[in-house]
């Protein structure tokens, strides 16, 4: 167990109002480690101290400016549209005392937030609450649509469809765990959908499809609730960078819409929740319908299928190189993650008409 009289000494270093009384680990983060700080004078705020995973963002000062740049705007969009309570409906970021938006400690990089009190996220998802994360995630990026500070790749070629396929076929022609031979259905599953799964990218080369700011991480547990279930904010701010919105869209379907778990083992649990998929969809139009071009709306279902197929491609690279990137419970984990997701893809693949009348149905809507 750390000395948890270091993260009073961590918190010093910060620009913060008042003075620390007592600091406790906040949550089960699975990139960054985060702590209350409680400050002892009643008009003083509160903070969260996070410990930056400096081996996944290689680039802190170019992180940190990012999601300065972010929430300013996004709080600048809230002032003009003359909301209250605007210091719960945007992440502060507070300055450490050199004026660097961070504090290296010599092994480990720190951050400091003001606290958002009062806040709630959610980590299973119902109809109601889909409705409610797609409002979120459509009005984020409709707020960062015309952000004029350049955004940098926090995390290069993340949603990068050609990227994940060229580490997939360097696996296949490494072979390092000695695992293609008996999976040859799968290799031939993932290759079978390659061309088609490679579209964003040629739109993208072709002028016809924008990269936009996204969250990349479009989670139903990184957007924050008062207590009366209203939207406060959305959280999480790391892999906030340049990509098309079908990334986007079809990350919270993949997790948010699939009715079994990620590595479920028994695949008749996984499906496509359709009533999850339309109330998302209604939710993300009611602000997305402001800004999106007619190629975007058409391919969110595309989306969908897309992220659900990188992620079955990456678990399943990642099996094949011997499990060196993803955490692992037994040896066949990944593989059983692969095979879930794929069968999430197929049934998505099933339902993609279904999918095709709600979206145009949802941005139809007044």
């Amino acid at each position: 167990m750390e000395n948890i009289n270091k993260y009073f000494e961590l918190a010093d270093h910060f620009r913060l109002e008042g003075s620390v009384e007592a600091a406790s680990p906040l949550g089960m983060g699975h990139i960054n480690d985060s702590f209350f700080i409680k400050t002892k004078e009643v008009d003083a705020p509160d903070y969260l101290l996070q410990r930056i995973n400096h081996s996944i963002f290689k680039d802190v000062e170019m992180l940190q400016n990012n999601i300065l740049h972010v929430t300013n705007h996004i709080r600048k969009k809230l002032q003009e549209r003359g909301e209250p309570d605007i210091g719960r409906k945007a992440l502060t970021i507070i300055p450490a005392k050199d004026g660097k938006l961070y504090h290296f400690d010599g092994e480990n990089y720190w951050r400091l937030y003001l606290f958002i009190s009062g806040g709630k996220s959610y980590d299973s998802i119902t109809p109601e609450l889909a409705y409610e994360a797609g409002k979120a995630f459509g009005e984020f990026q409709y707020y960062l649509s015309d952000i004029p500070e350049k955004i940098g790749e926090t995390i290069p070629d993340f949603h990068n469809m050609e990227f994940r396929l060229k580490q997939f076929r360097e696996a296949l022609a490494n072979d390092a765990a000695g695992r293609v031979g008996s999976n040859r259905d799968m290799i031939r599953e993932i290759e079978d959908r390659s061309e088609e799964m490679c579209k964003a990218e040629r739109l993208g080369r072709e002028g016809k499809l924008p990269k936009r700011i996204n969250h990349c991480d479009t989670k139903v547990n990184n957007v924050l609730f008062d207590n009366t279930g209203r939207l406060l904010c959305v959280v999480d701010l790391d892999t906030v960078m340049p990509g098309y919105v079908l990334s986007d869209f079809g990350d919270f379907i993949r997790t948010g819409a699939n009715t079994g778990a990620e590595d479920d083992a028994d695949l008749s649990q996984v499906s496509v929740n359709l009533a999850v998929f339309e109330s998302y969809a209604r939710g993300y139009a009611k602000t997305a319908k402001h800004f999106l071009l007619p190629v975007e709306i058409e391919n969110l279902p595309f989306g969908a299928k897309l992220l659900t197929y990188m992620q079955t491609v990456r678990f399943f690279t990642d099996y094949l190189n011997g499990d060196t990137y993803y955490k692992i419970h037994f040896p066949e984990h990944n593989l059983q993650r692969t095979k879930a997701q794929l069968k999430l893809l197929q049934d998505l693949e099933k339902n993609e008409g279904k999918m095709k009348e709600m979206i145009k149905k949802a941005f139809q809507q007044d």
